[in-house]
């Protein structure tokens, strides 16, 4: 498939991430450039080049988000031979994650800004995309020109700060003064540059959990829209919490690095949460990103959630979350990130990526750029 101008895939069912029945899905370029009925007769006519895929028996959806991935690899607490290494394209694109927005932890003193800046460029030039957030688990959090708010008006892929630590051991337990300085600044850097501008938290077990959040909404009139916790279901009350916080407006985000990620899920919905206002991302540094995907599939598979009401968990909900507007959705005019996904287990068949095809009949096509002209082998592969 690589290398066509126009690729169609037909005889499919869309889920955009809302049913749309047999549909056939055009992509031009990087773009999708229409749903519904088209005739293949009118590219040959004009002697355009057309990948045609037949997508009998499966679903056709968009390509996954992973807004929460340690793209530099994990910082190692049990000594530095703990450390991880960094996250690689092929690590990504057989799990259908096409996008992924990249984050420090703890160690912000050997995993670095420009780092996670220079991770998230390479994967661009490898074929998906990549946006970061700045800071790390402090306050004052670490920047690349030395402000949040500067680093959103003047680095194009920054789009947030985080993952700034609270209820957490780890937490520098900075005061509200300074949590609602910070997220104002990353608010205005948003607006002045035309990004989301969300503080981005790591949510720890300790008993005060959600409570600095609320105080940011409550006592300084942070818009809920800004706040975006992460790891919520790391305990039952803070699960509750959470559910309470995203009918306030806020998003939240449950990670794959934890195994009952599907119940999880299950657990939120029942309670109550809004489910547009939920998101599931990898959390992967020592874990793997294939766990993203395969506790997604578990949530339709084994919990028996809809198709239509886990798919924007995944897609949807992240592109607003972070105001990715060409992301999530199948429509005209979005980026061509496409998965035709098999009906009965939900396996990977196709994955395709600003137009071009990652993943042809399971099988990877591309590799890390670095070992194009290098004797190396990379093979990183996670537990199923």
């Amino acid at each position: 498939m690589t290398g066509y101008l126009l690729t169609l895939i037909e005889n499919g069912d869309v889920v955009a991430p809302e049913p749309r029945g047999r549909q056939s899905v055009l992509l031009a370029g990087d773009k999708i450039a229409r749903l519904g009925e088209v005739d293949a007769r009118g590219a040959e006519a004009l002697g355009l080049d057309l990948e045609v895929i037949d997508a009998k028996g499966c679903w056709v959806v968009p390509g996954l988000i992973d807004p929460h991935i340690h793209l530099t690899g994990g910082s190692g607490e049990e000594g530095f031979a703990s450390r991880s290494p960094s996250i690689h394209l092929t690590e990504l694109v057989p799990w259908g994650i096409t996008t992924v927005v990249g984050v420090l932890g703890v160690d912000a003193t050997t995993r670095v800004l420009p780092d996670l800046l220079a991770r998230v460029q390479g994967l661009e030039e490898e074929g998906i995309s990549a946006w970061m957030y700045t800071g790390a688990y402090d306050v004052p959090p670490p920047t690349l020109t030395g402000s949040v708010r500067e680093d959103l008006l003047f680095v194009e892929k920054v789009i947030g700060v985080g993952e700034i630590a609270l209820s957490d051991e780890r937490a520098v337990q900075p005061t509200l003064r300074d949590l609602a300085r910070l997220a104002t600044d990353a608010m205005i850097g948003g607006r002045l540059s035309g990004k989301a501008g969300v503080t981005h938290f790591h949510m720890g077990e300790r008993p005060d959990r959600l409570s600095p959040v609320r105080s940011l909404l409550d006592d300084y009139g942070i818009k809920p829209e800004l706040l975006y916790p992460s790891h919520v279901h790391r305990t039952d009350e803070l699960l509750k919490e959470s559910v309470d916080l995203s009918r306030r407006g806020s998003f939240v985000d449950m990670d794959a690095a934890q195994e009952n990620l599907a119940v999880k899920v299950r657990e939120f919905l029942e309670q109550g949460g809004r489910e547009d206002r939920l998101t599931l991302s990898s959390d992967a540094d020592g874990n793997t990103p294939a766990n993203l995907f395969l506790r997604w599939r578990q949530c339709v598979l084994d919990e028996k959630i809809p198709l239509e009401r886990a798919l924007p968990l995944v897609t949807r909900n992240a592109a607003e979350a972070l105001h990715l507007s060409k992301k999530g959705r199948l429509e005209p005019g979005a980026d061509a990130d496409v998965l035709v996904l098999r009906k009965d287990i939900l396996d990977i068949v196709h994955v395709i990526a600003k137009g071009r095809a990652l993943v042809r009949d399971g099988e990877i096509l591309v590799r890390e750029k670095f070992l194009e002209e290098s004797e190396r082998t990379l093979e990183l592969q996670g537990k199923k």
